[in-house]
């Protein structure tokens, strides 16, 4: 065995008792909460982490990554294509300038935070004859320094959206404002629960709810028994990412 492959094996082992340890948290949450360990989806948020860190996830059977920012999931997309069964999620905002790049490019889209953002992407979609699928970003917490539609906003939103041909809505995404405890971020959770449930009541045609993405590597176990559907998990798989100039973590 040469110096890479005792890397490759090392790193994959290395990740690999990093994602046993997230799927135990995540099977002790759902019994917690009465709930099917295979209702929740893991997406492991790879910004900033290399390919072959990647290689190794997928080799210890991760298949959903989930990445911010379009033009290094483009990247990402490209050098993993030969891997089968895999798929790329943008969890962080789209851009509108980014949209006709994204388009088409991701399973699901995480974080449409707004009405211009929504439309762009029916449009862009219309004209290469598919339907992207799309959760919507809510600002359940309020803050003027978060992206999201408001929860008052949203029932209006979703069915001004309900009538676009190129997008389908599955449900609703949130990120909780940094709190000491994990428990602290149940209130928030919890009323995205409660707004995806209201939605579905109006019936919407074309519309879904059946999709909750929430939670994080330091609260997800609190969002899976408050009915998370996705959870978003990075430092807890991959370690601490390398900080970029100008960015907070």
């Amino acid at each position: 065995m040469n110096g890479a492959e005792a890397d490759g094996r090392r790193a994959a082992g290395e990740f690999q008792e990093r994602l046993d340890a997230v799927l135990a948290r995540i099977e002790r949450a759902t019994r917690r909460a009465g709930r099917d360990p295979g209702a929740v989806t893991l997406v492991a948020a790879s910004k900033a982490v290399p390919v072959e860190r990647m290689l190794a996830a997928v080799a210890c059977g991760c298949r959903v990554f989930g990445e911010n920012r379009v033009q290094e999931a483009l990247g990402k997309i490209e050098a993993l294509k030969e891997c089968g069964g895999i798929e790329f999620h943008l969890i962080g905002p789209l851009q509108p300038n980014k949209v006709k790049h994204a388009i088409g490019r991701f399973a699901l889209l995480h974080a449409v935070d707004r009405l211009e953002v929504a439309e762009r992407l029916d449009r862009a979609a219309r004209e290469r004859g598919i339907t992207q699928r799309v959760l919507l970003e809510v600002n359940v917490s309020g803050e003027t320094t978060k992206h999201g539609f408001s929860p008052a906003d949203l029932a209006g939103t979703v069915e001004r959206m309900g009538a676009f041909a190129g997008v389908r809505v599955l449900g609703l995404m949130t990120i909780p404002p940094p709190a000491g405890q994990p428990e602290d971020t149940r209130p928030h959770f919890r009323r995205l629960r409660e707004l995806a449930a209201q939605v579905e009541a109006l019936g919407i045609p074309g519309v879904s709810m059946k999709e909750l993405s929430m939670g994080m590597s330091g609260d997800f176990d609190v969002a899976i028994e408050e009915g998370a559907t996705m959870v978003r998990v990075g430092t807890a798989l991959f370690g601490p990412r390398p900080v970029r100039l100008g960015e907070h973590v």
